[in-house]
């Protein structure tokens, strides 16, 4: 697990402020417990004070060494609700809606993290994906660089049956149902970076389909082809290679003998698959079949850094993700905690 270690250690160095709004889980607060007495990061968790009060002596925390916010009885819970009322208005958004956006826990931490008063959330571990991702998008909003949210997940080869050993990012497989060619090519674009903030390794980029460099023909290895040819053209010194099987992408020899002129020599360490279904299927696959430890989906092309989790999920899980969104907030430049400044100059994407 030594690629998880170097992000653990990344994240220690630069502890963030990190939102959890199922603040009362015990699994969150299992991974909150660990995560302050390591100095991964300062977490801060929403619900019901008695309830998370209990539930950290119960895992051996002191309340008093935790941030608690219960978004009814929170003293910025008026000035948020204006704020999510501003954001929202023309999307025909009530004052009562907004009321009850902001008494959402989801809702609450996402506007601490725009308001920056935390630098990161994680959440999904009782609510569904798509709450956790609508939430982000609306509240806290798109990067000003990318026209796109896209997710991937962070893949670790550390078993015994694993030859290659390390990190690997597979993308999109949480998000984007359908890409065409120019979100695929984003979505190359973004994991690329994904990959040297998280793994710090150069990006070695595989567009995959059932294809390899014209050993087929159709218009789904077309799109592939077609996205490949703009990632070129916007970022000529990354070293990308399409349309790729995912054989000739990962092992050296049958990369060799299938595309022997490939920029990514059979060792990419980023894998954009063609649309969800091949994506999801594959990690799983992966994860199941293959061994492979899955943390995600980590979400790109946020503002600022927002995470989900599998309901699935164990502590575990979350302090692994808890690592990752503390890295990635480590890049963003951020208002001093505490302070809502610059809350309303945040990019954003409507849903």
């Amino acid at each position: 697990m030594k690629p998880l270690q170097r992000l653990i250690d990344k994240a220690k160095a630069m502890p963030r402020h990190i939102a959890l709004p199922e603040g009362a889980d015990p699994r969150v607060l299992a991974a909150a417990v660990r995560v302050e007495r390591d100095g991964l990061a300062m977490p801060i968790l929403l619900g019901d004070r008695a309830k998370i009060e209990a539930g950290l002596r119960g895992f051996g925390g002191a309340a008093g060494r935790f941030r608690l916010e219960d978004p009814s009885a929170s003293e910025l819970h008026a000035g948020f609700v204006e704020r999510y009322l501003e954001l929202r208005r023309a999307k025909g958004v009530s004052e009562a809606d907004a009321v009850a956006a902001m008494m959402d826990p989801m809702g609450f931490a996402a506007m601490l993290v725009r308001a920056g008063t935390a630098d990161g959330m994680v959440g999904g571990a009782v609510a569904t994906t798509a709450h956790t991702v609508r939430t982000a998008l609306q509240v806290i909003g798109r990067a000003t660089d990318s026209p796109l949210v896209s997710s991937f997940f962070l893949m670790l080869l550390c078993g015994p049956g694993h030859d290659r050993k390390g990190a690997v990012l597979f993308a999109d497989c949480g998000l984007v149902v359908d890409p065409s060619a120019d979100e695929l090519a984003q979505i190359a674009r973004d994991s690329a970076r994904s990959c040297s903030l998280l793994i710090g390794e150069e990006p070695r980029v595989a567009m995959l389909s059932f294809s390899t460099l014209g050993s087929a023909a159709h218009a789904r290895i077309a799109k592939v082809v077609e996205a490949t040819a703009k990632v070129r053209a916007l970022d000529p010194g990354l070293s990308i290679d399409g349309e790729l099987q995912f054989d000739a992408a990962f092992v050296p020899t049958v990369n060799r003998a299938k595309a022997p002129e490939s920029r990514t020599r059979g060792r990419a360490n980023v894998f954009v698959f063609p649309n969800l279904d091949a994506g999801n299927i594959g990690y799983k696959i992966a994860q199941r079949i293959g061994g492979a430890v899955a943390i995600g989906p980590v979400l790109q092309g946020l503002a600022r850094p927002a995470n989900d989790l599998s309901r699935g999920c164990d502590a575990d899980d979350i302090y692994a993700m808890m690592a990752v969104t503390g890295v990635q907030a480590q890049q963003v430049q951020q208002p001093p905690h505490g302070s809502t400044a610059g809350w309303r100059d945040a990019p954003r994407q409507e849903m």
